[in-house]
């Protein structure tokens, strides 16, 4: 709950769009009606999407939210709507698309599959917690402005500001991705070496902390919260068998533990029948033999992907 809550209140897009419905909506009524339908469409997209475990291009999803910014904007340009109907629809669509968002963010903290519903359901309340909350702020702050600052009474400003805020942020997700917008999420695997690389199935236990070290010999207790927690923050795991033949894991070792390879940690995974298997917020690299160029390319492709970057 309070990840969701969290999550919410740094979601700058989402908060955005609330703000220009509210702008246009110009009375608590109305601007209650369209703000329980983007809620009802955001829930929907967020728990239908996680626990079906959908996998949607994240950056293409961020691209539609942010042109969301533009369309409120522009309506509010316009002028309010003469009929509300059309613009509730739209509203709802666009929940739609803001819930698979969240459910990418949801889905990158890696949920064990027990408990899951409630989990999903826990932070779905935090996040209409976390709405409510920035609701009531938006209320006062805009009661407080528009005494004191008689220029944000136009509300043509506020509109303004919104479309340059879409545009901006569509072009730069646009232009950072390097085209992966436009590529669809890919359900097969593909080879990297002796490595198969595929989309990722493996789930953690959530925790609150970085493991106290890169690298966990056989026979020590890995943290799997710890690991849970890191993978949210962009990092690749590299789990091996422990039965490693000792050349073999001082090369995992010394990857692992490497400063240049960046944010990776490592450590024995009983029971793994794969020698090492790589493991980021989307994908996994299952190797039957300790293939540390494959393991080391899997890990700078994640690195080089806009999605990499540590999730809030």
């Amino acid at each position: 709950m309070w990840l969701g809550t969290k999550h919410m209140l740094a979601g700058w897009d989402h908060l955005l769009f609330v703000g220009g419905i509210l702008l246009l909506a110009g009375e608590i009524r109305r601007a209650a009606k369209l703000i329980s339908l983007f809620a009802l469409g955001h829930s929907v997209t967020l728990f239908t999407a996680t626990v079906a475990d959908w996998h949607v291009n994240p950056i293409l999803v961020d691209i539609v939210v942010a042109l969301s910014l533009v369309f409120v904007g522009v309506v509010g340009l316009r002028g309010r709507p003469k009929s509300w109907t059309w613009f509730g629809g739209v509203v709802l669509a666009f929940g739609l698309v803001h819930g698979l968002g969240l459910a990418t963010r949801l889905q990158d903290v890696g949920l064990p599959s027990d408990g899951l519903i409630p989990r999903v359901l826990a932070f779905n309340l935090g996040v209409e917690i976390g709405q409510l909350i920035a609701v009531v702020a938006m209320f006062m702050i805009g009661d407080v402005l528009r005494h004191y600052i008689p220029r944000v009474r136009d509300v043509r400003l506020s509109h303004g500001v919104l479309v340059a805020a879409g545009v901006v942020a569509a072009a730069v997700l646009a232009v950072t991705s390097g085209g992966e917008a436009l590529r669809p999420v890919q359900a097969g695997a593909q080879e990297q070496g002796s490595c198969e690389v595929r989309n990722r199935t493996e789930t953690f236990p959530f925790g609150s902390s970085h493991p106290m070290k890169d690298f966990f010999e056989p026979g020590e207790t890995v943290p799997a919260t710890s690991f849970g927690h890191v993978i949210g923050d962009g990092f690749v795991i590299v789990n091996y068998r422990p039965d490693l033949p000792a050349d073999q894991l001082a090369q995992l070792r010394a990857f692992v533990t490497d400063p240049t390879a960046g944010r990776v940690v490592g450590g024995p995974a009983p029971g793994q029948t794969e020698a090492v298997k790589a493991v980021h917020a989307y994908g996994t690299a299952a190797c039957d033999t300790v293939d540390v160029d494959a393991v080391r390319q899997f890990t700078h492709d994640w690195f080089a992907d806009p999605r990499s970057k540590p999730v809030d």
